[in-house]
C-alpha cells in the first residue's frame, strides 16, 4: 500500500455536518476515504477532529500525503486570516488556517468549499472540456465557483462565485408578495433566502404552508396541491432570474448544479425558459446539467488543489 501511495495527496471537505477526507493520486484515484461528524460549538475538538482524521490516513496509507487541499465553508478574511462560517459555527472569528498548519505539518491548500465542488466538476466532471463552467449549489444555502480553462477563479477577495448573496431585485419581490429577508451574512433580500432548499420550503409557508423542506415540497406538488406548485413557480422564476444575472456577468459555457435541488429532475427542463425570460434576445443560455460526482465533488476538489495546486 505505502509503494502505490507514494504520491498521495488529501482532500478534506468540512460541512455543517460531515467531514470527509479522501485521499488521491496525481490523477485523483481515490485511495481511501472516511466520513466523521463535524464537531458543533468546539474549535479545539474540531481542530483535533481534522488531526486525528489526518493520522487516521497516514496509518492505513502507510505514510504521511505530501500535500492536503482543505475545502472550508464560508469565506476567510484574507488580512485577519479569521473565518465566517454559518454552517460550522464553531470555526467563525478563529484562524483556521494558521491552526491546522500547525497541527497537520506539510503543505496546506485551502479553498472555499463551494469553489472545490466546482473545481471537481470541471476536471473529469459534468463540465470537462468546457472553455469556461459555473458551479451553482442549491442546497441549504445557495452559492458556487467558476472556472475557466479548467483553473479556478478566487478573485480579490476569494468570493467569486458567490452569487447567492446578490439581491433579489424589489419588483421581483412584490410581483410575488414576498417579503424582504435578512440574510446571515448581515445583508437584506439576499438570493439564497429565496432559491435555496430551504427557500422553497419558505416559499410554501409563506404561501400559508406547513413544509418543513424543499422534499415535503416537491412531495406535496406532485400529489397535485395547488400551493406547493405555485411556491415552486415562484422559486423557478426567482432562479431563472439569478442565474440570467450570472450569465450576464460570467457568460459561463456550462452550469452545474450541486446540493439537494440538484436531484429534483424537472429544474433541468423548466430552467433554460425561466432564464430565458430573464434575458434580452439573441441571449443564449448555456447548457444546465447535473453533476458527476454529487455530494463527493467537495472531497475531490480539495485533492485536486493538493494534487496539482496550479488549477487554485
Amino acid at each position: 500500500m505505502a509503494e502505490s501511495s507514494a504520491s498521495a495527496c488529501y482532500g478534506i471537505d468540512i460541512g455543517g455536518t460531515k467531514i470527509e477526507l479522501v485521499a488521491c493520486d496525481t490523477a485523483l484515484q481515490v485511495s481511501w476515504r472516511k466520513r466523521i461528524a463535524t464537531p458543533q460549538g468546539d474549535y479545539a475538538g474540531f481542530l483535533r477532529a481534522v488531526e486525528t482524521l489526518a493520522a487516521d490516513a497516514d496509518a492505513a496509507l502507510g505514510q504521511a500525503a505530501h500535500a492536503i487541499g482543505i475545502a472550508l465553508p464560508g469565506v476567510r478574511d484574507r488580512r485577519s486570516g479569521h473565518q465566517l462560517s454559518a454552517n460550522v459555527p464553531a470555526i467563525t472569528g478563529q484562524c483556521v488556517a494558521r491552526d491546522l498548519q500547525e497541527r497537520l505539518q506539510r503543505p496546506l491548500h485551502f479553498g472555499n468549499d463551494l469553489q472545490c465542488f466546482a473545481l471537481s466538476e470541471a476536471h473529469g466532471g459534468a463540465a470537462d472540456g468546457y472553455a469556461s463552467m459555473f458551479g451553482a449549489i442549491l442546497g441549504t444555502g445557495a452559492g458556487g465557483g467558476y472556472c475557466v480553462q479548467g483553473r479556478l477563479i478566487g478573485g480579490f477577495n476569494g468570493l467569486a462565485g458567490e452569487w447567492g448573496h446578490w439581491s433579489v431585485p424589489a419588483n421581483l419581490l412584490q410581483r410575488h408578495g414576498l417579503p424582504l429577508l435578512d440574510c446571515g451574512c448581515g445583508l437584506r433580500g439576499c438570493v439564497e433566502r429565496y432559491v435555496s432548499g430551504s427557500g422553497v420550503a419558505m416559499i410554501e409557508r409563506h404561501l400559508g404552508g406547513s413544509a418543513a423542506n424543499a422534499s415535503d415540497v416537491i412531495a406535496l406538488a406532485e400529489a397535485g396541491d395547488a400551493r406547493a406548485r405555485q411556491a415552486l413557480d415562484i422559486h423557478r422564476d426567482l432562479l431563472g432570474h439569478s442565474f440570467a444575472a450570472l450569465i450576464l456577468a460570467l457568460d459561463p459555457h456550462v452550469i452545474v448544479l450541486g446540493g439537494g435541488l440538484s436531484q429534483y429532475a424537472p429544474l433541468y427542463e423548466q430552467l433554460p425558459a425561466a432564464i430565458a425570460a430573464h434575458l434580452f434576445a439573441g441571449v443564449q443560455v448555456p447548457q444546465i446539467v447535473p453533476p458527476r460526482f454529487g455530494d463527493a465533488g467537495g472531497a475531490r476538489g480539495a485533492a485536486l488543489l493538493a494534487c496539482q495546486p496550479t488549477f487554485s
